[in-house]
């Protein structure tokens, strides 16, 4: 990062130790993952708006839904509650977080709960399972050490006072590392700390791509730990495999093209063609903040 990134300190902890461990979950064998389930009762079940969450900047709905004997807590968010955003075109942030699930699932990590499109008691918008995340589980930190210890990676200085600074560190675990290349795939501009689910199971999930799928780089992020260092087998290996599946007439090519434009499913052939050339975790471009605001 070019300057010390100013972070709040809701939801940090101090880097005192190694962070919790993530259980990595890849889907094997035809049969498919478990969250097809999941995503027929989200698809046809009878959604009930429970409450609304504030904190968010678009409309969050707290759900329910329902459907042959099956039941779950979901969030629903209506495309007639988003916010305008500059450089993204109006009503299609829904579309975005569908089409992350889409992208997710192919990969076979399953870093993504179950999203669907459907319509809700406010109109069409995004509907996905809510998880439920381990309140003692830490991935982020901040350390007053001038390197990152053991299981940490570093991102960059934080200034955490008036006139203090500490390093602002993630976890070094193969699970997160899944989650920043397809961050770098979906071009994610968007990937606050916040938006890191560890569930008390073990399972890693993320949430919040309504930023994503932009034909220019908007990568911003928390998970910079890996820039510049060589890509894993296991994700050269994916990211083949996604070559494959985004070419025209493939299913999950079918599908993104009812949900982005011809452009940015282009751009996404792109960026996984030139995360395969390079061989590389990507790099902040230095043309604008690498972080998102807030990060946290």
């Amino acid at each position: 990062m070019p300057a010390p990134e100013r972070i709040p300190a809701r939801r940090m902890t101090d880097a005192e130790g190694p962070p919790v461990p993530l259980v990595p979950a890849r889907y094997p064998g035809p049969a498919g993952p478990p969250s097809v389930a999941d995503a027929e009762l989200l698809s046809r079940g009878e959604l009930t708006v429970r409450g609304q969450i504030h904190e968010a900047s678009n409309a969050v709905l707290l759900c329910s839904v329902a459907h042959r004997g099956r039941r779950a807590e979901c969030v629903y968010k209506p495309v007639a509650g988003e916010q305008p955003l500059w450089d993204f075109p109006d009503g299609n942030l829904a579309r975005r977080e569908v089409a992350a699930y889409a992208v997710s699932e192919a990969t076979g990590w399953g870093l993504v709960p179950p999203t669907v499109l459907r319509d809700g008691p406010y109109g069409e918008g995004m509907v996905q399972l809510w998880i439920e995340a381990d309140p003692g589980a830490s991935l982020l930190a901040l350390t007053e050490d001038e390197q990152a210890g053991e299981g940490w990676k570093a991102v960059g200085p934080a200034q955490v006072g008036a006139d203090r600074t500490a390093l602002l560190v993630h976890a070094d675990s193969p699970v997160l590392r899944r989650l920043a290349v397809l961050d770098a795939v979906i071009n994610n501009g968007d990937r606050k700390g916040g938006h890191l689910l560890p569930a008390s199971d073990g399972r890693l999930y993320a949430i919040d791509h309504g930023v994503t799928f932009h034909v220019e780089d908007k990568l911003r992020t928390l998970l910079w730990g890996w820039s510049g260092e060589r890509l894993p087998t296991e994700a050269v290996e994916v990211l083949a495999d996604l070559a494959t599946a985004l070419e025209p007439g493939a299913p999950l090519a079918t599908r993104l093209a009812e949900l982005l434009t011809a452009a940015e499913v282009d751009a996404l052939r792109a960026r996984v063609d030139a995360l395969r050339a390079a061989g590389r975790h990507p790099e902040p471009s230095g043309r604008w903040p690498a972080i998102p605001w807030p990060p946290v």
